[in-house]
């Protein structure tokens, strides 16, 4: 199985472009809703919990892990690489493509604060972000609105607007999705920014994903997927259907603590 974790339910925009390259793979994604949001989370502790899920997710059968979190990659990345027995697939903010697109020489980087004040990102910028002017605005009322499911409509629209307005009129064109949460509100940000281009590093992600699993030559399953969290799953039953798209079943996951 190809394992996959974020802090809720952000990731699934990542297990979906995943799908859409390996449709017969197995998927087994854990929403580690107890602890979401990550991004007001202490680096430490954004570390423990991201360890807890790679664990959690290896021992239930995952032959690759997916951390499909921008905040949990740039927080532990490098430790579940040098811990795991299991490659392991991270996300990154996609400056390098926003860069290539923009045509004001502006792009702002959506994102949580855990991401945005990460050394990860800083190098990202440093390296790629020559003669550009990159604004970084942490969202975390986006990252609300998907844990509640909420992905159309006024008031989507409406917190959106407050985030992306300003940023237009600063003269911004380009727009970096730098939160696995925010794929699914990418109709809302082209409805208030109808010029603007939007990167999304899903599919980037997915097609490593692919090479990952071509390299282990893992073989294919039934397409099966499977959702846990360490939540309740009544509660992010109705919004987890509504951004997959389609009914599956979700289950509980002790939550655990690593020490």
């Amino acid at each position: 199985m190809i394992g996959l974790f974020d802090s809720g339910l952000g990731g699934l925009s990542v297990a979906r472009a995943v799908r859409a390259v390996l449709p017969r793979h197995d998927l087994i994604y854990l929403a580690d809703s107890a602890y979401c949001p990550y991004g007001p989370l202490a680096t430490a502790q954004v570390r423990e919990r991201a360890l807890f899920c790679a664990r959690w997710l290896v021992a239930h059968g995952a032959a690759v892990i997916v951390v499909a979190c921008n905040t949990a990659s740039s927080a532990a990345l490098d430790v579940l690489r040098t811990t795991l027995e299991v490659p392991v697939v991270g996300m990154e903010p996609g400056i390098k493509p926003a860069v290539a697109a923009t045509r004001t020489g502006k792009v702002a980087v959506l994102a949580t604060s855990g991401t945005l004040q990460g050394d990860r990102f800083g190098r990202l910028v440093e390296q790629f972000a020559h003669g550009v002017t990159v604004r970084t605005v942490a969202c975390p009322a986006m990252v609300d609105l998907v844990e509640a499911g909420l992905l159309r409509g006024d008031d989507a629209e409406a917190v959106v607007r407050g985030y992306v307005a300003p940023l237009l009129a600063d003269g911004v064109d380009t727009f970096v999705l730098g939160c696995t949460h925010f794929p699914p509100l990418a109709p809302v940000i082209a409805t208030v920014a109808p010029e603007a281009t939007l990167i999304d590093t899903g599919p980037a992600v997915a097609a490593q994903t692919a090479r990952v699993v071509a390299k282990l030559d893992l073989a294919p399953g039934s397409g099966r997927v499977q959702a846990f969290t360490t939540g309740d799953p009544a509660l992010i039953r109705p919004a987890l259907w509504r951004i997959w798209g389609e009914t599956i079943d979700v289950a509980q996951a002790l939550q655990g603590t690593i020490t």
